[in-house]
């Protein structure tokens, strides 16, 4: 029984990478996706902020969920989630200020993200405190993982630098900076993992 539980718990973490990635499979999160990845290390920010609200939620969500009456349900898991984001927006503006700024209005949106309010009400809901913080976990970093990713190309291609550090001297292909590129650069990544998976 032990050993269930364990594999269990290890599918949980994985599948947010892998089987159900939230941007690559589940086409979820798509606004902070496209809107803040013109950079890897934007992505990356957004990335483990989303991952630090998703499983503080999951573990209070799976704490709480005995107390909550079915009719005040969404608007009670809203609430937890919220006080996370705020906390995430609190923590982020006081020490990494430039970051904060570079995500502005998408941090505060973490709170109406359909991945979060869908894992308290899909899993941390029905689950214990141990596997809703495993699922919030793979969950947030696969999102994490897909965003840096994202980001990582688009800046590759749109000034020839990585977190920062510029390769070529020169300007990058404008486009993968600007809105288009989001687009172009998360078709082209959604259908070299369908091809890479199969």
């Amino acid at each position: 029984m032990k050993e269930e539980t364990i594999m269990n718990n290890l599918k949980n973490f994985t599948k947010g990478f892998f089987k159900e990635n939230p941007v690559f499979i589940l086409l979820l999160g798509l606004c902070p996706t496209l809107g803040v990845t013109t950079s890897a290390i934007n992505g990356l920010g957004m990335g483990l902020a989303t991952t630090f609200v998703l499983v503080g939620s999951n573990v209070v969500v799976s704490l709480i969920k005995g107390f909550i009456p079915d009719k005040v349900r969404i608007p009670s898991f809203i609430v937890v989630i919220a006080s996370f984001v705020t906390i995430i927006e609190l923590v982020m503006s006081a020490y990494v200020p430039a970051l904060y700024e570079s995500l502005g209005l998408f941090i505060p949106l973490i709170v109406v993200n359909c991945i979060v309010l869908g894992r308290a009400e899909a899993f941390a809901s029905k689950n214990t405190v141990f596997s809703s913080l495993i699922d919030g976990l793979g969950m947030g970093l696969g999102f994490a993982f897909a965003l840096t990713l994202l980001g990582s190309v688009r800046e590759l291609l749109g000034s020839y630098s990585l977190f920062g550090y510029k390769f070529i001297q020169t300007d990058g292909i404008l486009v993968f900076v600007l809105a288009p590129g989001a687009f172009f650069g998360l078709a082209y990544l959604i259908v070299l993992i369908k091809k890479v998976s199969k």
